[in-house]
């Protein structure tokens, strides 16, 4: 058993990360933002006694400080997952709404971590594909993309753009982390956990269809009747399962030899075309799905991406969940609230 802090423990990946750090057997305190998230998470796990399960609110990440008392607890914490990190389009300032959160909150983390809580062995952050890719090629044939590969977006590059901002944030935030560990030679390892698209279940109490997270709105859209007279353009065409997102952040910490690694966690490629088919195989229920004339949801131009996921499933044992499967889970999940 590990005593491990979980940042953002709310969120989409972080509920499915917790389910599994309880599951075997570790004790978990998770940050969240407000008590009425606390409430939610209580009533998924009733049973579950506070040596096992507690909580700490942190209501801004990207506050100086923000977690100086977090990361410290009795008994004291030897692991640190830290998934929290804003990802959504609803923004209107790019620099404070999505680069000074995931920037700060990484590197703040880290000071705290090193300053209060010497116990701490292992650190796993969740970064993303976004971290990996690169904009300007995409999905830029004839190359696989690797662990090898950084984003080299800048500032500049932005210009105003929401998405170009979110892949700033997550490749500033995680080179931020790599850089503080070479430079501060603390006494924790760090690793990270790169997704591209996240499908799958939802287990996070999720009220209404309304607040989902961002790759599964076009399961929902689809399932929706969204779809019907042209599917949209698919985007970054690699994906994962959430399940399988969740195994990499705990064998991150339970497997020493994955210290100081990236891990590209990806099972493959997908186009929202197959989303539909999947959808409209598994649930004759939803009517207004598109038919296989129906234009669009292709790969693009460029063909799909291609991805070496090799040193995930070397490294961290991973056994990648299939595309039917993730679908099939997710649309059952939404039916809870309303689908």
């Amino acid at each position: 058993m590990t005593r491990v802090l979980l940042t953002g423990g709310s969120g989409f990946i972080a509920a499915h990360t917790l389910d599994l750090l309880l599951k075997n057997g570790h004790s978990v305190v998770t940050t969240v933002r407000s008590q009425d998230k606390i409430d939610r998470i209580k009533k998924i796990y009733p049973d579950v006694g506070k040596d096992k399960l507690d909580f700490v609110i942190v209501p801004d990440i990207a506050v100086e400080g923000a977690f100086n008392e977090a990361v410290v607890s009795t008994p004291p914490f030897e692991a640190v997952l830290h998934t929290a990190s804003p990802f959504h389009f609803n923004v209107t300032d790019i620099q404070k709404q999505l680069i000074d959160p995931a920037v700060i909150g990484t590197t703040g983390i880290l000071r705290a971590i090193k300053k209060n809580a010497p116990t701490i062995k292992h650190v796993v952050i969740t970064s993303s594909f976004a971290a990996i890719v690169n904009p300007e090629k995409m999905a830029w044939p004839g190359h696989t993309y690797s662990e090898a590969d950084w984003n080299p977006m800048t500032l500049e590059d932005i210009k105003g753009s929401v998405p170009l901002g979110y892949r700033a944030s997550k490749t500033f935030a995680e080179k931020a982390a790599w850089k503080y560990v070479e430079d501060e030679k603390p006494g924790f390892t760090l690793s990270t956990v790169n997704p591209p698209m996240v499908f799958g279940p939802i287990i996070n109490h999720l009220q209404d269809l309304d607040n989902l997270n961002t790759s599964n709105q076009r399961i929902r859209d689809a399932a929706l009747g969204k779809f019907k007279d042209e599917i949209p353009d698919s985007g970054v065409t690699l994906w994962v399962d959430v399940r399988n997102v969740a195994q990499a952040h705990v064998a991150a910490f339970e497997k020493p030899e994955a210290a100081g690694k990236r891990f590209f966690t990806t099972q493959g490629t997908y186009n929202n075309k197959q989303i539909c088919q999947i959808i409209k195989k598994n649930f004759p229920q939803y009517k207004d799905l598109p038919t296989d004339s129906t234009p669009g949801g292709d790969y693009g131009e460029a063909g799909p991406f291609t991805a070496d996921n090799s040193r995930s499933v070397e490294v961290l044992g991973l056994k990648y969940i299939p595309l039917e499967q993730s679908i099939v889970d997710c649309v059952k999940s939404l039916q809870s609230v309303g689908l």
